[in-house]
C-alpha cells in the first residue's frame, strides 16, 4: 500500500493534457476559456446616453436651447444639433451628432419652449457612455484561463460573442460491476441492493460541467468485464470502474485492467474508507477502480478523481482545504489516513455518525471531510484539524 500523499502525486503526474474545443456560448457555462476572446467591435459602438434627459453641446450649457427632437433607445435615425440646440434623449439612446453631454431631466426647466439648464455641477461628457467604453475592437475582452460564470457569459453575449474556445470536459465512462445491483424503482429480490453509485457520480460530474457520461454494466465474470472495459476505453477519456477492486473471489478489476493494456500505477492506499482504490493509465486515458460501497466510492471520487478532472478542464483542482476546531473527540488507530464525513459551520467541524463505508445517510448530511493523517491517533474536542470542503 502507498500513502495518500503518494497516490495523489502519482495521479497528478499522470494527468492528461488539456484539450480545447469551440462551443456555443449557451453551452459554455462553468467551463474555462482556453484562448483569449478578442472584441470584434467597439461596445458600445456609438456614444450612448446613460440617463433620461437632454443631449447638448457642453459649451451651450449657459444659454437657453431649442429642442429639435428626441432620441430613443433603438432608434436608427440620427439627428444633428447645432449651436443653441438640444434633443430629448432616453437611457441607452445614441447621442445626436455634435452632442457631447447629457443633462438629467430633473436638472432643467422649460421657459418659453426653450431648455434652461439648472445644474451647476454639469461637466463635459456627463451621463455619456463613450464609444468603446466597455471594450474596444481588437482588444482582449476576456483572457484565457477565465472561468465562465453567469456574469462572464452575459458579458461575452453583450459584446456579440456567439461561441468561445474552452477546455473540453473529458468524456466519462462509468462501469458498474456486481450481480447484486438492482435499479431503483424495481423490487428488490433476495440478496439484491439498489445501485446508487452511478446516480451520485453523474450528479457530481454534471456539477463540474461534464455532460458526456455513459454508464455500462458488467456481470461478475472476467470475460464480460473485459468486453465492457474495452468498449468503455474506446468511447471515453476517463473510466470509473465501480466495485470489484478488493481481494474477493469475484473481484476481477485489476486483472482485467491489465488484460486490456492498462498500466497499473497503484492499487490500495493507506486510508479509510477506500483502501482498495485502483489507478492506472492507457496512453492518455485515466482509469480509476473505485470501491463498490457508495460512501467509499464517493469519498475516493472527491479526493482523487475530481482533482484530475478539474485539472483537465482548467479549473482550480481539488477540494478547498481549511482548518477548523473539532467539536468532539474522535480516536483512531495509527496507520491509516481517515476521511471522516463531517459538518462544518462557523469555524467548527463535527464528525457525523455512521462512518462505515456502506453508509450514505451521514454523507447526505455532510459538507466536508475531516482529514486525520495516518500517523495520528485521532483528534480531541477543541483541536484544530484539517478539513476538506465538499463542492455542494
Amino acid at each position: 500500500m502507498i500513502s495518500v500523499t503518494e497516490a495523489k502525486q502519482i495521479i497528478q503526474n499522470s494527468r492528461t493534457p488539456k484539450k480545447s474545443v469551440v462551443l456555443p456560448l449557451s453551452e459554455a457555462f462553468g467551463l474555462v476559456t482556453s484562448t483569449d476572446v478578442i472584441a470584434t467591435t467597439d461596445i458600445p459602438n456609438f456614444a450612448q446616453s446613460s440617463m433620461d434627459g437632454y443631449a447638448l453641446k457642453y459649451e451651450d450649457r449657459q444659454t437657453p436651447l431649442k429642442i429639435i427632437g428626441e432620441m430613443a433607445a433603438g432608434t436608427s435615425k440620427q439627428l444633428k444639433i447645432n449651436n443653441g440646440e438640444a434633443t430629448r434623449i432616453f437611457t441607452g439612446a445614441p447621442l445626436p451628432e455634435n452632442a457631447d453631454t447629457v443633462v438629467m431631466q430633473e436638472k432643467i426647466r422649460l421657459e418659453n419652449n426653450a431648455l434652461v439648464i439648472e445644474d451647476e455641477n454639469l461637466q463635459f461628457g456627463l451621463n455619456v457612455r463613450p464609444k468603446g467604453a466597455e471594450v474596444k475592437k481588437g482588444e482582449v475582452a476576456m483572457a484565457s484561463e477565465t472561468y465562465l460564470s453567469a456574469a462572464t457569459i452575459g458579458f461575452l453575449a453583450g459584446i456579440g460573442c456567439v461561441a468561445v474556445s474552452v477546455y473540453e470536459p473529458p468524456k466519462i465512462a462509468i462501469i458498474l460491476t456486481g450481480n447484486e445491483l438492482q435499479q431503483p424503482g424495481n423490487p428488490l429480490e433476495f440478496g439484491q441492493v439498489y445501485e446508487a453509485n452511478s446516480f451520485q457520480l453523474k450528479a457530481v460530474l454534471n456539477q463540474i460541467g461534464i455532460k458526456d457520461i455513459q454508464v455500462f454494466t458488467a456481470e461478475d465474470n472476467p470475460e464480460e468485464l473485459q468486453k465492457v472495459l474495452e468498449n468503455a476505453l474506446n468511447k471515453s477519456d476517463v473510466v470509473l470502474l465501480n466495485g470489484g477492486v478488493s481481494v474477493g473471489d469475484y473481484d476481477f478489476v485489476t486483472q482485467v485492467a491489465k488484460s486490456c493494456g492498462i498500466e497499473e500505477k497503484f492499487h490500495k492506499i493507506k486510508q479509510k474508507p477506500g483502501k482498495p482504490l485502483f489507478f492506472g493509465t492507457k496512453e492518455d486515458k485515466l482509469v480509476f477502480g473505485l470501491p463498490g460501497n457508495p460512501s467509499s466510492s464517493l469519498t475516493c471520487f472527491y479526493e482523487y478523481v475530481l482533482p484530475a478532472l478539474e485539472s483537465a478542464m482548467g479549473l482550480n483542482a481539488g477540494l478547498q482545504e481549511i482548518k477548523a476546531s473539532a467539536t468532539h473527540d474522535y480516536p483512531k488507530p495509527i496507520g491509516l489516513t481517515h476521511f471522516l464525513k463531517a459538518f462544518y459551520s462557523d469555524g467548527k467541524v463535527t464528525p457525523l455518525h455512521a462512518q462505515e463505508s456502506f453508509r450514505l445517510h451521514s454523507f447526505a448530511q455532510a459538507n466536508c471531510f475531516i482529514v486525520l493523517p495516518e500517523e495520528s491517533a485521532g483528534c480531541k474536542a477543541g483541536e484544530n484539524v484539517t478539513v476538506h470542503l465538499l463542492p455542494l
